[in-house]
Order: C-alpha cells, then sequence, then structure tokens
C-alpha cells in the first residue's frame, strides 16, 4: 500500500472496483483476453496477431503519453467506439464464474461507511459493477457508481474522475481515490487534486479502516 496526498480530513472515498476490491487474477485475465479475441473476430485476424498488437499500441500510446492506457482507450486505436465497447463487455464479461461473497471486505467498507461517503469508478459498464458488487455481497455499501456508460471516457482521462466527485457532491480536496493501477487510477486523481491510496489488492482494502482511522 502506497499513500498520496494527505489523508486526514477526508470525507469522501472513491473505489476502484477490478483488482482493487477483489483479487483474481484469471477473472482480471479474461476481461483482456475474452475482449481481444472480439477484437481479432470484429477484425478478421488471429487472436495472437490481435494480442500482439494491442500490446505494442498500448506501449507506443503509454510512451507518448507518459501513461498507460487503459484497454478501451487502446481499442479506440482500432476504431472500437466506447459505446461498442460497452456492449461487449456486457455480453462477455462474467463475474459470477469467478467470484464470491468477501465478508471481510464487506466488514471493512461497513466501518468506512460509517466515516465516509462511498463511489465506486470503473471502466466497465454498469450493470457488470453492479453485478460485481453484489456477488461480493458489498452492493449496498456504493448507491453510486460511476461506469464506462455514464461518461463513455475511460480512466485515466479526468472526465470520469470528476463525475465520481459530482457523485459524492465532495470537493477533490475532500477525497481518497483507492485503486490498483497508478496510471489509471491514482495519478488522474491527483492532478484533480484529489488524494490517494495505491493497494495491492483487497488484502489492503481490509486494512484500511485501521490506516484510515490513524489519519483521522
Amino acid at each position: 500500500m502506497t499513500r498520496y496526498g494527505e489523508l486526514s480530513g477526508a470525507r469522501g472515498l472513491l473505489f476502484d472496483i477490478d483488482g482493487t476490491l477483489y483479487d483474481h487474477p484469471a477473472y482480471l485475465a479474461s476481461h483482456k483476453q475474452s475482449l481481444t479475441e472480439r477484437l481479432a473476430m470484429e477484425l478478421g485476424r488471429s487472436y495472437d496477431e490481435v494480442r500482439h498488437e494491442v500490446r505494442d499500441v498500448q506501449d507506443r500510446l503509454a510512451a507518448e503519453r507518459g501513461r498507460r492506457p487503459s484497454l478501451a482507450n487502446t481499442f479506440l486505436e482500432f476504431g472500437v467506439s466506447m459505446e461498442q465497447n460497452v456492449a461487449w463487455r456486457s455480453r462477455l464479461l462474467k463475474p459470477e464464474r469467478y467470484l464470491g461473497r468477501d465478508p471481510r471486505l464487506a466488514e471493512a467498507l461497513s466501518m468506512l461507511k460509517a466515516r465516509f461517503a462511498l463511489a465506486a469508478l470503473t471502466n466497465n459498464p454498469a450493470d457488470i459493477a453492479r453485478r460485481t458488487l453484489d456477488i461480493l455481497g458489498v452492493g449496498s455499501f456504493f448507491p453510486t457508481i460511476v461506469a464506462l456508460d455514464d461518461t463513455l471516457v475511460s480512466k485515466p482521462e479526468l472526465e470520469p474522475f470528476r463525475a465520481g466527485l459530482s457523485s459524492l457532491g465532495l470537493a477533490a480536496g475532500e477525497v481518497i481515490m483507492i485503486g490498483d493501477r497508478y496510471d489509471v487510477d491514482i495519478a488522474p486523481a491527483l492532478e484533480l487534486g484529489m488524494s490517494g491510496v495505491l493497494v495491492d489488492g483487497v488484502e489492503d482494502v481490509y486494512a484500511l479502516p485501521e490506516i484510515l482511522g490513524e489519519t483521522g
């Protein structure tokens, strides 16, 4: 866990979902694989060829922009609109096959909910995000989700983070962004004036009530 900025005095927490509120490498890998397979089908090319090209495009964009792009932003380079990306994700991603209830996560979020306003910010569609949170048993802690189909703009662009702040009704200096990817989750939040906590996975989220209690 790495902390960025001033954590004391925060009133709201903005959570990434995938890779932050659960650890499941196989499910996370299935996101990229299933979407890349669908892109290969769309392009009429082999999966391996498109997989390597997607990686090369991500590397090029990272060098040009100074931060690694999301998969959705990478797919724009192949002519896949955000609307199409939303449709593919809603059809292809299957959190029910991989995830289950997490009582420790529910306990941690319950403690955090007593002190902070909570919202989720995701590069997946709202239906996938809501299903994921409900499967984990924590959907009730997130009345608000800012998803890819809300803004049609993917993190690390700033618009989703602004939407997240608006959903909380708080100023940037009152909010901590919590995520597992520095380039995609934390750096844009810091740019807007939020604080950040970079987690290595859900074990770090379990520890947040104690960590943030120390800074309160």
